[in-house]
């Protein structure tokens, strides 16, 4: 019912628009998606769909003006970072308004048993119930108990076969294989099926960066390394680099000396480092760590690796932030092409349910 070898793998992912793109995001999902990306249209063995999704952003942020810069700023990111919108599907969800009206018929068919097991919600749950006195559901949304669902119509309104997810996100891949399972039964032929059922990609390989403070890097806990500079400023540019000089010089360290030997695989900045390094540079820095590297010149030496790699993106990030205008153009050509696929997909699933034309009118 689901075979994909007749035709090329459909890769979506999905990029919430909360906050702002940081090194860690660069290396863990932005450099690799879009390298994928490239040698997929390069061999014809997958198409790929990007989104933007600032519906599902809206669950955890309540801020207007957030929302809007950061759509902006993580849009100009991935375009800056070599993502061909020629070549891609890249869209902003909330312009595709087949999504919320597929997202109705699959709530419809959801059993509210598989939304309680959802984890972000159950973890919501446990923290309410260590408050005494306190209801379960206390602070909790339609838009946090339903996200499985909206992400299901993400995924089943284009029939992506694959999507990259995190560990923590297999589960919502699971959910979303079990309720468009769920609607092809009640509603098609088993020969033909409207739904592919989806499959989880999970890079174990994909470096998790450590942060400033020796915790996994990451907005909440305030220790990322800015991936571009302040585009408002009057030189973004070289406001860029100092940026990121600063955080890099910020990273925590041990009390050794100069002269002392270190242990590269202890130290942050060389673990940094290994994901921008070739495997040559890696063992050229692990031999000064071990003769015994001064910190700032280590830092040094990181800051330098990344700037050669990200200098070129910052200048075309900066030039689009600049022109938003070439950016809306951007974002909705590649609505449009999704929206092409999103109207024939909803309308065999209008005409499955039941919800058609009741009979064809004379022009």
């Amino acid at each position: 019912m689901n075979d994909k070898t007749a035709a090329p793998r459909r890769i979506l992912t999905g990029i919430t628009t909360s906050g702002i793109p940081h090194l860690g995001n660069y290396v863990g999902a932005i450099r690799p998606a879009i390298q994928s990306a490239i040698q997929g249209a390069s061999t014809g063995e997958s198409d790929a769909y990007f989104f933007l999704a600032d519906l599902h952003a809206l669950i955890k942020c309540h801020d207007p003006e957030a929302i809007h810069a950061s759509t902006k700023a993580i849009a100009a990111t991935w375009l800056a970072c070599g993502l061909d919108p020629d070549r891609v599907v890249f869209y902003r969800q909330s312009d595709i308004i087949e999504i919320p009206e597929l997202t109705w018929v699959l709530n419809c068919n959801c059993a509210k048993g598989l939304m309680n097991r959802a984890h972000a919600y159950k973890a919501a749950v446990d923290a309410n119930r260590e408050t005494p006195d306190t209801d379960p559901d206390f602070g909790i949304s339609m838009g946090l108990f339903s996200y499985p669902v909206l992400m299901a119509a993400d995924i089943l309104m284009f029939n992506a076969t694959h999507v990259p997810v995190g560990k923590d996100q297999i589960q919502h891949i699971e959910m979303a294989r079990d309720i468009a399972g769920t609607f092809n039964f009640r509603y098609c032929d088993p020969e033909k099926p409207i739904f592919v059922l989806p499959e989880a990609m999970v890079d174990d390989d994909t470096p998790l960066l450590t942060g400033l403070d020796g915790r996994k890097m990451s907005k909440s806990y305030g220790n990322t390394i800015p991936l571009f500079g302040d585009p408002s400023s009057n030189q973004p540019q070289i406001d860029g680099e100092k940026a990121l000089r600063k955080a890099i010089m910020r990273i925590v360290t041990n009390s050794q000396l100069p002269e002392e030997p270190k242990n590269p695989d202890d130290s942050t900045i060389f673990e940094i480092y290994r994901a921008f390094a070739s495997t040559e540079e890696q063992q050229l820095l692990r031999q000064r760590f071990e003769q015994g590297i001064g910190w700032g010149d280590a830092k040094e030496v990181l800051f330098e690796k990344i700037n050669s790699e990200i200098a070129p993106f910052r200048a075309r990030y900066n030039e689009l932030m600049a022109n938003p205008k070439e950016l809306e153009e951007i974002l909705q050509m590649g609505a449009e092409k999704a929206r092409r696929d999103a109207r024939k997909r909803l309308e065999k699933v209008r005409k499955a349910i039941g919800i058609k034309p009741l009979a064809k009118l004379k022009k």
